[in-house]
Formats: C-alpha cells, structure tokens, sequence
C-alpha cells in the first residue's frame, strides 16, 4: 500500500520497469478531496491521451448551464453527497451515494447539488478516437474547450473545511 504522506497529493508515477522500450508509466491514485463550505473545486486524479478522472467537490450548486460535449463519452459518480441531473426539457433524475450516470458524447445535461452536504463526484471522460480536445457547448452555442483534462479549477469563493472526503 502506498504511504500517502502529502495530504493533498491526488496521484503519482508508478515508472514502467528499465528495460522495457514502449512500456508506459501507470498513475495511482486515490479518492481524496478536501471538503467545503463556499464554492467548488475540480482537480485531476489521472490523465491519459483518451481518458482521464477528476475528482470534483461542490458546496451548492454544480455545473448549472445545459451543456454537451460532443466528442466526449462521460460519467458522473457521486460520492457523497446528493446530485440531481437535468435534460434540456428540464426532467430530473436524482442520485445519491455510489450512483452514477454515463453521458454519452452530444447528451445536454446539467446538474447540482442537493441536500446540506456538500457534493462529491468522480468524473471521467474518454474523448473520441482521434479528437484529443475536450470540447463542450451551451445552450446550443459553438463547440470551444472548456478546461484542459489536467487543470485544477478553485472558485474564486472557495472556503475549505478542516476535513477530507475520503
């Protein structure tokens, strides 16, 4: 088991063996986020060329536009914590602890925070083959990128608890 020493470190390198031309480094990492009282934060937990999981703490709200990305297979997670999803009729399902949903590439949706805890979800995306861009649209607008699949977003009104999800 690996000794998680820096509390806040998400992940690391596990070297491919010397030796071994072509073979790839593996990531570990583990499902740990500091919890809050204001705002939201998005942080990266591994990043592949095709795939890629986030980690994602709201204390209200959520991502409050109906959107789609178009060349992105996706899924939601909710950890803890309870999300309500949106189509663009304005149909609602609600998840709680250890439910998810997939949102296939084109799929509108938005979603948010319900309840007094804040929430936690595990993200992960798989773009198209050969489209290594992340790109997401709203309300009907053009396709632009959003965030890098590695970028850590901070609200400007983050205010942290003393405690983890974990």
């Amino acid at each position: 088991m690996k000794d998680w020493t820096d509390l806040d470190e998400k992940s690391i390198t596990w070297k491919a063996p010397p030796g071994e031309p072509g073979e790839p480094d593996a990531t570990l990492f583990r499902l740990r986020a500091r919890m809050v009282s204001e705002g939201s934060t998005e942080e990266p937990l591994c990043v592949g060329d095709d795939l890629w999981l986030k980690i994602k703490v709201y204390a209200r709200g959520g991502e409050n536009k109906v959107h789609a990305h178009p060349n992105q297979d996706h899924a939601f997670i909710v950890l803890h914590g309870q999300a309500r999803f949106f189509d663009m009729s304005g149909e609602t399902r609600d998840l709680g602890v250890h439910e998810g949903i997939m949102l296939p590439a084109g799929r509108h949706y938005k979603f948010g925070s319900v309840g007094d805890e804040p929430l936690v979800v595990l993200r992960a995306g798989a773009v198209k083959a050969g489209q290594n861009v992340d790109l997401r649209s709203e309300d009907g607008g053009p396709a632009v990128p959003r965030r890098t699949r590695g970028q850590i977003f901070i609200s400007d009104d983050v205010e942290y608890r003393d405690d983890y999800y974990e």
